[in-house]
């Protein structure tokens, strides 16, 4: 429910009202658990870009209420088509092999968050817009925060503080260290329209100027393409047809071709990670805890996870223990596995398909076949991409 009069104290705090956000208070709130969300925005704002949601995910949305496939224009990922610019190499993954209905769904960001912010302020959950959290300090049995707004400063204490959004706050924590990995790359972002329908299949491509995503939306493909900050630029610059000239080049044999584009956009990459993801009466989720590279569609699923993890952690004890080591250290066990799995090998992605050597390039080509020829092995990398590392 929305509130305009906050508390001086609740339970649990989560900063961030995003998809992460939203689903961790929806599960506190079913839970029982006293929590307020304190959301910055006053509403949400158009985005263009395009998340890849796994099959996993929706699940823990339709959990919560989360997931509407008509106020979202769900589009469904049947298979995953990976491949490499230049070479015979190819995998697919596919949906059927898994048993089901869909690898994934293809969704705008905006519109998962407006779900988000539309589903807590009619839910049991308590959220508060146009509160910024401008500053946390946290003792040995509560935390207080400080929180901005349009009229006077107010402060709130809290058993304890979850931040689910990657904003200015990470770095002001004394006990956990945020690394940031600049990639020295952009993503592209725009809409091609194919010559020919999609069929529900999504494209890796590996390209010698880096790699290239095509999710289907609606009709079209949300294309996520991966360059330096100097191509980049010029790819914007381009007229439609010589970007799309540009972009068919690089799927060339897989993707008959595009007749459209529309808007381009562009932002910088870096990874973001911390040496822990607990700390005095804190834990991080989502984009506070790691922030991906786009290359394998992770990060968001990645971020689910935490929350669905934490709120089975914190709704398995009484609300005096929220914010007590042993509760923070039990999340942080649960979550390390996965969370590095996923975090090493997409960072990795970059550094083994970034190179044009030769005889790199044939080895990858070799292994893409050989993930394609060993059901076993493609069948495991899929349900990793689905479920992540269990």
């Amino acid at each position: 429910m929305l509130t305009s009069t906050l508390p001086t104290h609740v339970d649990i705090a989560i900063v961030g009202g995003g998809p992460v956000g939203a689903l961790l208070a929806l599960r506190l709130a079913q839970a029982g658990h006293q929590a307020l969300v304190l959301e910055a925005r006053r509403d949400t704002s158009a985005d263009p870009r395009a998340l890849a949601l796994s099959y996993a995910s929706r699940e823990a949305l339709t959990r919560v209420g989360l997931w509407d496939e008509t106020a979202l224009a769900a589009t469904a990922i049947a298979k995953v088509h990976v491949s490499q610019a230049g070479s015979l190499g190819r995998a697919e993954l596919d949906a059927a092999e898994l048993e089901l209905p869909a690898l994934g769904y293809v969704v705008g960001y905006d519109r998962l968050a407006a779900l988000a912010l539309e589903r807590l302020a009619a839910s049991s959950a308590r959220i508060a817009l146009g509160s910024p959290v401008t500053a946390i300090r946290r003792l040995a049995r509560f935390a207080e925060l400080a929180i901005g707004g349009e009229d006077r400063p107010r402060t709130l204490t809290c058993r304890l503080v979850v931040l689910a959004d990657g904003g200015k706050l990470v770095g002001t924590l004394g006990d956990v260290v945020q690394t940031v990995k600049p990639y020295r790359q952009h993503a592209v972002l725009a809409t091609v329209t194919p010559v020919k329908p999609h069929q529900h299949i999504a494209y890796e491509r590996f390209a010698d100027d880096g790699p290239l995503a095509l999710l289907p939306r609606g009709d079209d493909f949300t294309l996520v393409w991966t360059q330096t900050p100097e191509q980049a630029e010029a790819r914007l610059a381009l007229s439609d047809r010589e970007f799309l000239d540009e972009v068919g080049a690089r799927f060339a044999g897989r993707v008959a071709g595009f007749s459209a584009v529309g808007a381009r956009a562009s932002f910088p990459l870096a990874l973001k990670t911390l040496d822990r993801v607990v700390g005095r009466r804190l834990a991080l989720i989502g984009n506070a805890a790691q922030t991906l590279h786009p290359v394998a569609g992770q990060g968001l699923n990645l971020g689910l996870r935490d929350a669905a993890t934490l709120a089975d952690v914190l709704g398995a004890v009484p609300p005096a223990q929220v914010g007590e080591d042993a509760t923070l250290t039990r999340y942080a066990r649960l979550r390390r596995k996965d969370a590095g799995v996923v975090t090493a090998f997409t960072d990795s992605l970059i550094g083994i398909f970034d190179s044009p050597n030769p005889l790199l390039k044939h080895a990858r080509s070799l292994a893409l076949l050989g993930l394609d020829q060993a059901a076993p092995l493609r069948r495991g990398f899929a349900q990793r991409m689905v479920y992540g590392a269990r």
